[in-house]
This record gives structure tokens, C-alpha cells and sequence, in this order.
């Protein structure tokens, strides 16, 4: 992918993080860098919440569920122009992810579904 500079655009990416199992969450963690970094490359600003604070969660044993993360992130979604949600298995059941779309709602941001596959056409 070669990088087109598309001016100023801020996304806020959304992809469901939390599970049980560890295996899931690191899953989670690598689709969230690979959609950032696709975006990145296409040329838009992005924050992805889940590969900015997984490895600080894992390595400084930093609580894992949405309420702690939930006033930081929507720090953030005021920063953006843009959510995009990545839509794999779980984003609708994702506490998380219906919440980030509903505070960008609110605060009259664009939501954009997104398919993972979509940034390797």
C-alpha cells in the first residue's frame, strides 16, 4: 500500500478487545495493528486505543476492562473526526466498542464499519 497523505482526517479505531482468554485478546491486539497500520499507510492520522494500551496493560499489569480505559478513550473520540469500527467477531457484544459508538454518536462523529479484510484489497 503505497502512503496517499489524505490531508488531516483523525480516525478513533474501534475493535472489541476484551475476552477471557489471553490467546483472544493478543488476536485482537495484532488485527488492531495491521487496520492502523493500513490506515497509516493510506495516509489518515489514526489512534487505536487497543495497540496503544494492550502491550502498557500487559507489561505493567494495568486492569483489562473497558471502565478503566473508558474516560481515556473518550478523550480520544473528542480528538477524532472519524470512529471506525472494525468489525470482527464480537463488536456488536463488545460493551467497549457499542460505547465509543455511542459517545462519537453524541458527539456528532462519523461512524464507519469496517471489514478487516478491507485495507489488504
Amino acid at each position: 500500500m503505497e502512503n496517499q497523505y489524505r490531508g488531516s482526517k483523525r480516525i478513533y479505531l474501534a475493535i472489541p478487545y476484551n475476552d477471557p482468554s489471553s490467546e483472544i485478546r493478543n488476536e485482537r491486539f495484532e488485527i488492531a495493528n495491521k487496520v492502523t497500520a493500513g490506515l497509516m499507510n493510506l495516509g489518515y492520522n489514526v489512534f487505536s486505543p487497543i495497540s496503544h494500551s494492550h502491550p502498557i496493560a500487559v507489561q505493567c499489569n494495568l486492569p483489562r476492562g473497558y471502565e478503566f480505559w473508558k474516560e481515556w478513550n473518550k478523550t480520544f473520540i473528542e480528538w477524532c473526526d472519524e470512529l471506525y469500527v472494525v468489525c470482527i467477531d464480537g463488536w456488536r457484544e463488545s460493551r467497549g466498542v457499542q460505547d465509543e459508538i455511542s459517545i462519537a454518536t453524541e458527539m456528532g462523529k462519523k461512524v464507519v464499519l469496517i471489514g478487516y479484510d478491507e485495507l489488504e484489497k
